[in-house]
């Protein structure tokens, strides 16, 4: 089975869209390849998203605030998946991707908005959320002579989780 790749988008890439591209890295074993990015990037990825990044042991290096522009050149890294985690960025007009992969949104409130007092718990829900879509979505594999039923698996992986505490 050939590895596929899927590109999660928030408005400023700083810090659900950065959360999810960790997670897969960590969760998919190798079978798919995540990346983030922002339709305006902060430049910086949220402080209390690296927080609790270094706290699970994850290399922070590898982890940037970076435009969606990146991935709609013709030498970007082929995309099988975008999925939105912020409702901004869902409403926004996307750059058209090279090879037309499919889409789903997955909307989520920002951690970031939180008090300040309460970001660091905001965050670790966030994470939690976003882990139990993605363990499940890198168990599906982009059916090539189907997209439509790939995409609706990805969406549903989302819609059935909403309104149900993760803890």
């Amino acid at each position: 089975m050939r590895v596929w790749s899927v590109l999660f988008l928030c408005t400023a890439n700083s810090a659900r869209s950065i959360l999810a591209e960790a997670i897969v890295h960590r969760v998919s074993n190798g079978r798919v390849i995540g990346y983030s990015a922002g339709s305006r990037p902060r430049g910086t990825v949220h402080p209390a998203a690296l927080r609790l990044l270094a706290a699970l042991d994850y290399p922070l290096s590898e982890f940037r605030s970076k435009s969606w522009d990146e991935f709609a050149e013709t030498n970007a890294p082929p995309i099988d998946l975008v999925v939105t985690v912020c409702d901004s960025a869902a409403d926004e007009i996307c750059p058209v991707w090279p090879g037309h992969p499919v889409s789903a949104h997955w909307g989520m409130p920002d951690p970031a908005a939180a008090d300040v007092e309460r970001q660091d718990e905001a965050f670790s829900e966030t994470y939690r959320q976003l882990h139990s879509r993605i363990a499940a979505l890198v168990d599906l594999h982009p059916d090539r002579t189907d997209l439509r039923i790939f995409a609706k698996s990805v969406q549903s992986l989302h819609d059935r989780l909403v309104g149900y505490p993760l803890t």
